[in-house]
C-alpha cells in the first residue's frame, strides 16, 4: 500500500467493485517452506467481508492456508508515466497502478461451499461475456465434475482489512494529469487513462 494518502479511494464501496471487476487475485501466505503465493479467481461475498477462491491441492500453498492469516491482492492496470509528459520541471518518472490488499484468516471449505463456489463464479462470468445460453456444470457428466472438483480446495479469507491504493496522479494539478491521460493513451495504456479520468479524484482514506 502506498504510504500517500491521496492515493486512498474515499468511496467506501470501490475497492469492492474493483475486486468483482477484476475478479483475480494473487494469495500470499508464509509457510514451513518459506512464503509463498498462488493466483486463482476470486469470488467477494456480498456482505464485502469474505473472499472466497479455490486451488489444485498440488499448489505449494494449498495445504498450509487452514487457519493461517493471508493476503489477498487484486491489481488492475498499471503502466509507466514519463517524467517528459509534465509541463513543470524538476518532476521524475513514476509508476501509476491500482492495487487492492485483503488480509484476513484462512479457512478450508467443505464440498458444498466449494460447488457453491464454482457455480457463483462461472455463473457471474458467463453473465459477464453475455453467453446465451450460459455454460452451468449441468452440461458436465457428474461423475467427470466430481472427479474434477476432488483436485481442487476451496478455501475463504475473511477480511479483517482492507488497503486499496488507487495511484492515479491524484497528487499532480488537473493539467498535469490531463498531459499524463493523453502521453498514457499513446502508449496504448486506455483501460488505465479511462480509469486516472473517471477516479483520479476519488483520493481519500476509505
Amino acid at each position: 500500500m502506498h504510504p500517500d494518502p491521496s492515493f486512498r479511494p474515499k468511496d467506501a464501496d470501490l475497492a469492492a467493485l474493483l475486486v468483482r471487476e477484476i475478479g483475480f487475485a494473487a494469495i500470499f501466505a508464509s509457510t514451513p517452506d518459506g512464503p509463498r503465493v498462488a493466483h486463482a479467481p476470486v469470488v467477494l461475498g456480498a456482505d464485502d467481508r469474505a473472499l472466497q477462491f479455490h486451488l489444485a491441492r498440488g499448489n505449494g500453498l494449498a495445504k498450509h492456508l487452514e487457519g493461517a492469516t493471508a493476503l489477498a491482492v487484486v491489481q488492475g492496470p498499471d503502466a509507466y508515466v514519463s517524467a517528459s509528459w509534465y509541463s513543470a520541471a524538476d518532476q521524475v518518472p513514476t509508476w501509476n497502478y491500482i492495487a487492492v490488499e485483503m488480509e484476513g484468516k484462512v479457512r478450508k471449505l467443505d464440498r458444498e461451499a466449494l460447488v457453491a463456489q464454482l457455480d457463483t463464479l462461472s455463473a457471474n462470468h458467463e453473465e459477464r461475456i453475455g453467453a446465451t445460453p450460459p455454460w452451468t456444470r449441468d452440461k458436465m457428466s457428474p461423475a467427470i465434475f466430481g472427479k474434477m472438483a476432488d483436485a481442487i480446495t476451496g478455501f475463504e479469507l475473511t477480511i479483517t482489512a482492507w488497503r486499496p491504493t488507487l495511484k492515479l496522479s491524484q497528487n499532480k494539478p488537473e493539467g498535469e494529469r490531463a498531459r499524463v491521460i493523453d502521453g498514457l493513451k499513446a502508449q496504448g495504456h486506455g483501460a488505465l487513462a479511462h480509469l486516472m479520468d473517471q477516479l483520479a479524484g476519488r483520493g481519500e482514506r476509505r
